[in-house]
Order: structure tokens, then C-alpha cells, then sequence
């Protein structure tokens, strides 16, 4: 067999380039009640036979097939009978060696992900698929970041055992805590939170579970198999091929059913392992290799998929496009990023926009890669530095953002503005604006500004690196921790962007302290439901900030323009305060302008207001003032660590205009 390099200076070649780049979308198996084609993609292989199977994980072939080579590199049988639930895999004579390898193109798979299978997709509906369509775009995305095992294992969940842990548990509509038929649960709980995109961890099949392992075994699914194929040990059944994609499909239905979008956080940086499908159909053509031979490793994960390469990108693209046609998803989320190139994620992005409509489906990612990769062709890398480059409506995380607010997710010890740390009042401000923060830790990074807010993801937790409650450890008590949490809540949900938090950030959610809890017991990953009812004021003051967010159209603009609002700024000695003009186009808004007051100091502050009159929205203990509101002029008492949010209605618009 050749060397990485010399495989990597064939597929380089004008010959290659020219012979065996296929642009066509039935790389697979495609079955119908008309027939069952099979296509595999593999332009070094000498000979390709089709094994046929009964089972996803057991018995021989009780078929082996020649397959037919076609023109550019793509290998080819087709039968004129439906053979749904029918499993296979190649045997591939390649350079004097014999291989045997699963499908990279497959649909369906059995245990484990060892053997693809043949489905046809209409037989795994669910009844209603059809009719089936997301929610209306809301007034503004607040994206809550779920795994499905994490969301419905623990039993003060209420939700069935058998469900437990499983797609099948977001089809249950009405869970409370353990059963107790009195506090919400689940989908009920999510509504009333108000959150208005779920976002779920990896559900693509994935290869760090034993899907017929022990059913406590866990990881967050960020190791790749089938991209195209949903994840085994969600299922009810893992070994029945067609299970898992109903009971996602099923899964997906209820949640737009309920009223949330779905995104999908999907992983095309890397594979499990370089021992993937990919790399036994097309040796080293999906992989990117150093100067030495060696594969790349910017993903810190053995290896960097070569999205630059056209038949690399062109997978890519189709299984985005695979996943909002076959499964309705709503939105992606790109793990790595910045090891992806900018080319291929606009092109994402104006595929989604012909064929849904500008803008309608999300598209964000992290612009950054652990380590250097070996890009080739002079791709550019869709990098944080490289924002520019960008559609404007594919968005990032900023990690500046977060890192000003609450304190560096790698130096633990690090505090933010939040918990006191002086100098940030201007990285507070941009994160405010929804701008990429240029300046941190006192230096200044040459870092471009987002095109528009729709570019920046606004947050200050995920899945990676302490929870937030876990973050705020080393304030001085309990109840300053509740207070700073209350703080850096209220702070990021009034910067513009999009909103994104942990699934539990609300209820104070711990993992005890551990930062990379990827394979850590499920008794430490999973939502504790009773955590939730224990903090019960805590969500309630998350409750009143989404639903004031809701209403602030000034906060919600996406558009190039939206920065021009901000005006009257103070950013010094811990205090950072905007007016932001508040108004829509084409809609009255309750409040024409808004008064944001951060104030990270120890003590009360006293705020002179600019105007006549105004309302008070938000404040330190409740953010549901907007309910009812106080009014309040000339000045405003700021408590420590705290945030207030007033509003200026119409009238007081008026008398401010003729008072100055």
C-alpha cells in the first residue's frame, strides 16, 4: 500500500482531479419499492464486491456481488427489488491488499455502526412526517444547549424508564418531577423557560458508546462513525437499523411540535478514527497529511478531515443539506470550525438560503481549531481572525465575550467583570454591541468586527470547560454567587447577538467542578430535575429575562445597522451603561428606549438618568419588574453586582425631547 504522501501527490495530480471528481448526490444506498441501487466512491480500488446481510451485527454474507466500476472512480449495483432492512458492506481489492470497510455514504446502519444498512426512508415516518415543519421564526433565537441522555436519565424526571435516557423521551409531553403531576418536567419546562431553539449534542452515530453496552456508559458524542445516520444508544433499539431514525424523526416532530426549533451540533472536523470508512474506500484522500507524512492534528483527535478537497466539501455540504431534508433540522452548530475553510461554510450557507430561504436556517460554529492543521490549496480557515470572511449570517462563538464577563474558561483562577476584575468596561461594552471584543487580559488583539450582530454568538457557558456555578466558586459567599450568577445572566441577555446558554445554567447546575466531563459517569452529566424546583428562583429570574428579551427589538436586531443604536455610553470604575434606541420598523414598540446599567461594584451606585421619566424593567431581585413597572426619574439607585434594565415609553420620549 502507498505512503500518506505519495496518496496525497496522486489525488493531487491533473489526471485525478479531471477523471475522478463525481458530481453526483446517490453516493449510497438508495432503496424504493421501485429498487435498490448502490454506489460507493472509491477511484484507487482494483475490484469492489457487495456483501449482503440479514443482520446489522451477526452471521456471513448470504450474498457477495461484483460491483460494476462506472466513470469517475464510482462503483455501482443496482437491483430492481426494495431491499429495506437489508444490511451490507465492500470488500475492496486496493493495491494488492483486501479491505473491508462499511459505507462513508451510508443511511442507516446496524450495531454499532459495523454495517451499513439498505432503508427506504419513507417506511420510517413517523405518521404526520410530512406535514411536519418547524415553528415560526421567533422575535429572537435563544438557543438552549441539550444532550439528549443528559436530558431525561435521572428519575426525579418523571419520565418513563424505558424512555429514560432515549429520543423517545422528548415525545412525552407532560412529565413532572417524579410524577408528582405538580411541577413541570422536560418539554413543559422548556416551554414555560421560554427558550426558543434546543440545541442537541451530537446525535449522528458515533463510535465512543457501546450501543449494546451498560446502559450508564456516556460521552457527549463528539467522536464521528456515520454521519448520516442518527446515534444507536438513543434508540430503543439499537439493532434494528430503521428504529433509531424513526424515534428521531419522532423526536424532532414533538419538539417543533411544542414550539422549539431544533439545531444540530455536528462534528465534520475530524472522525473517530483514521481507521474510518473513508480512509479504507479512498486512502488518505479525506485526511489532511503534514510535510512528514503524518497525519494532521489540529483537532487534538488524531486527525483533521480535508474539507478544502472537492469531494470532501462536497460531502460536507450534502449531508448538512441531507440532514434539513430528511430530518427537518433547523440549524447547525460547527464543532471546531476554524478547522473547516471559509469557502465551504459559505457555500453551506448559500445552499440553506436557495433552498429555504435567506437566513432561515442557523448556521454558527467555533472559529477556532486545538491545534495548527495542514490546510491545503490555500484555503482559508473560518478562524475567528478570519470573520471578515464570512457570510454575515454564519455565526460565531465569542469567547471574549464570555471570557470579559464571567473570567477565563482556561485560567480557572481568572475573574471577570462580574466578580470584580477592573479594566474590562470597554470589552463589556462591545460584548454589549455584539462586537468581537478586541481587548483582553490588557493587551490589544487585532481582531475584526462582526459584520452584524447575526454573526456573534452571545454566551457564557456550554457544554466545554466548568458550568457557570461551578466558574463562580471563589466569591467570597453563597448568596454573592447567586448574586453574580443573577448579574451575568442579566449582562449577556442585554447584548445583542444570539443567545446561548447550558441546559441547567439556569438552575445553577454542577459538575462538581470538573471542566471535560466528556466521558464522565452519566450520574454527573445528567439534568437533576429536583436542582431545578431547589433554585426555583433562580429559573424564575432566567424566566423574566427571556421574556423581556422578547420585547426589546433594539436588543433582537440582527442587522448591519444595529450598533447606531447605542448611545449616551459611560464605560469606567465598574460601571458600564448605554441607551439603546428601541424601536422597530413597522411595529410599536412598548418601549421606544431603554437604560442598561451594569454595575460589578460592591456597593450601591447612584445613576443619573437622561430624561424625564422611566420605567424600571429589571433589577438585582427580579427580573419580571416589566410586568408592572415602577417608575422612577432624574436618578436610579444601581445595588451591587447588578444589572438594571429601564424602559422609556412613548410619552417619555416626548417630554425628554422637549426637556433637552
Amino acid at each position: 500500500m502507498r505512503t500518506a504522501a505519495e496518496w496525497k501527490a496522486y489525488y493531487s495530480t491533473e489526471e485525478f482531479q479531471k477523471k475522478f471528481l463525481y458530481d453526483g448526490r446517490d453516493l449510497g444506498a438508495t432503496c424504493t419499492e421501485e429498487g435498490t441501487s448502490f454506489l460507493l466512491w472509491s477511484p484507487a480500488a482494483d475490484s469492489v464486491t457487495l456483501n449482503l446481510y440479514r443482520s446489522g451485527d451477526e452471521g456471513e454474507a448470504f450474498e457477495r456481488i461484483p460491483m460494476r466500476q462506472r466513470q469517475q472512480g464510482v462503483w455501482e449495483w443496482c437491483v430492481e427489488e426494495e431491499l429495506h432492512g437489508i444490511y451490507y458492506d465492500f470488500t475492496l481489492k486496493m493495491d494488492g491488499e483486501t479491505i473491508r470497510s462499511a459505507d462513508p455514504y451510508a443511511k442507516a446502519c446496524g450495531l454499532n455502526g459495523r454495517r451499513s444498512m439498505a432503508v427506504n426512508l419513507r417506511k420510517t415516518d413517523p405518521e404526520g412526517w410530512a406535514q411536519d415543519q418547524a415553528p415560526e421564526k421567533p422575535r429572537e433565537n435563544i438557543i438552549y444547549e441539550l444532550h439528549v441522555k443528559e436530558f431525561s436519565w435521572d428519575a426525579s424526571g418523571g419520565f418513563p424508564e424505558k424512555y429514560r435516557g432515549k429520543y423517545k423521551a422528548f415525545t412525552c409531553q407532560d412529565t413532572t418531577l417524579y410524577q408528582d403531576g405538580i411541577h413541570p418536567t422536560g418539554i413543559r419546562y422548556l416551554q414555560e423557560l421560554g427558550v426558543t431553539y434546543v440545541q442537541l449534542m451530537p446525535s449522528y452515530d458515533y463510535g465512543s458508546v457501546n450501543e449494546d453496552g451498560d446502559p450508564e456508559e456516556f460521552n457527549w458524542g463528539y467522536d464521528p462513525v456515520n454521519y448520516n445516520v442518527p446515534e444507536g444508544s438513543y434508540a430503543t433499539d439499537s439493532r434494528h437499523g430503521e428504529v433509531r431514525i424513526r424515534e428521531m424523526k419522532e423526536m424532532i416532530q414533538a419538539l417543533h411540535q411544542a414550539g422549539f426549533r431544533v439545531i444540530m451540533d455536528v462534528v465534520y472536523n475530524h472522525t473517530y478514527s483514521l481507521d474510518s470508512w473513508f480512509q479504507r474506500t479512498a486512502p488518505w484522500y479525506f485526511y489532511r497529511v503534514n510535510q512528514d507524512g503524518k497525519a494532521s492534528n489540529g483537532s487534538a483527535c488524531g486527525n483533521d478531515f480535508a474539507s478544502e478537497r472537492a469531494m470532501c466539501g462536497k460531502y460536507i455540504l450534502e449531508s448538512v443539506l441531507y440532514w434539513t431534508e430528511e430530518y427537518h433540522i433547523d440549524g447547525f452548530r460547527f464543532d471546531l470550525m476554524g478547522l473547516l475553510d471559509v469557502e465551504l461554510m459559505n457555500q453551506i450557507r448559500r445552499s440553506l438560503d436557495i433552498k429555504y430561504g435567506k437566513g432561515e436556517k442557523i448556521l454558527f460554529g467555533e472559529p477556532w481549531a486545538a491545534q495548527e492543521t495542514a490546510m491545503e490549496s490555500r484555503a482559508v480557515p473560518a478562524l475567528k481572525k478570519n470573520l471578515s470572511l464570512l457570510d454575515k449570517n454564519v455565526g460565531i462563538f465569542c469567547d471574549n465575550t464570555r471570557d470579559a464577563i464571567k473570567g477565563s474558561s482556561v485560567h480557572i483562577e481568572e475573574r471577570g467583570f462580574v466578580s470584580g476584575r477592573s479594566g474590562l468596561e470597554e470589552d463589556i461594552f462591545e460584548s454589549a454591541a455584539a462586537w468581537c471584543v478586541r481587548s483582553t487580559k490588557g493587551q490589544t488583539q487585532e481582531m475584526p468586527e462582526a459584520k452584524a450582530p447575526s454573526q456573534i454568538v452571545t454566551y457564557v457557558s456550554s457544554h466545554d470547560n466548568q458550568t457557570l456555578w461551578d466558574k463562580l466558586t471563589d466569591t467570597v459567599s453563597l448568596q454573592e454567587r447567586m448574586r453574580i450568577n443573577r448579574m451575568t445572566a442579566a449582562l449577556y441577555m442585554t447584548c445583542q447577538g444570539t443567545l446561548f446558554f447550558l441546559s441547567g445554567e439556569e438552575f445553577a447546575r454542577t459538575k462538581n467542578g470538573h471542566d471535560n466531563t466528556y466521558n464522565a459517569p452519566i450520574s454527573l452529566n445528567r439534568l437533576d430535575w429536583e436542582q431545578a424546583y431547589r433554585e426555583r428562583e433562580l429559573v424564575k429570574f432566567y424566566q423574566g429575562l427571556i421574556g423581556l428579551r422578547k420585547q426589546l427589538p433594539g436588543l433582537c436586531d440582527k442587522s448591519e445597522s444595529a450598533n447606531r443604536r447605542f448611545s449616551r455610553i459611560t464605560k469606567k470604575n465598574g460601571i458600564v451603561s448605554y441607551m439603546l434606541d428601541n424601536e422597530k420598523k413597522g411595529e410599536n414598540s412598548r418601549w421606544k428606549n431603554l437604560f442598561v446599567i451594569y454595575n460589578s461594584k460592591r456597593r450601591t451606585e447612584q445613576i443619573p438618568l437622561p430624561g424625564v421619566e422611566w420605567e424600571l424593567l429589571c433589577d438585582a431581585k427580579r427580573s419580571d419588574l416589566w410586568k408592572a413597572p415602577a417608575r422612577v426619574a432624574k436618578r436610579v439607585s444601581v445595588e451591587p453586582i447588578s444589572v438594571l434594565v429601564l424602559g422609556q415609553t412613548e410619552n417619555g420620549q416626548e417630554e425628554r425631547e422637549q426637556n433637552l
